[in-house]
């Protein structure tokens, strides 16, 4: 299954939910899992964005509709990358 990385940046909604109710991060990482796709890893940071996470998805539309979602609940802003594990990466330089 292909992998995203999901960066994400708290909006002041966002901000004031998640510090009034820090298990949120938790219980959105299982409504991920309800759409079929699974949070292989979560950092929060420091800087431009507050998280980052990578998320196994089935497909490009299944990462874009959950990419929306998360969106349009207006506590986050999110930018989607797609993500490849350095070896395979590595194997397609070589031709293999």
């Amino acid at each position: 299954m292909p992998y995203y990385l999901m960066l994400s940046k708290l909006t002041e909604r966002g901000r004031d939910r998640i510090k009034h109710d820090p298990d949120r991060i938790l219980q959105v990482n299982l409504e991920i899992e309800e759409q079929g796709c699974s949070v292989v890893s979560q950092y929060a940071l420091l800087g431009r964005y507050d998280f980052a996470t990578l998320i196994e998805a089935p497909d490009n539309a299944h990462m874009s509709r959950l990419a929306v979602d998360l969106g349009a609940r207006g506590t986050i802003e999110t930018e989607t990358l797609p993500a490849e594990p350095t070896e395979l990466f590595i194997e397609a330089m070589k031709g293999e």
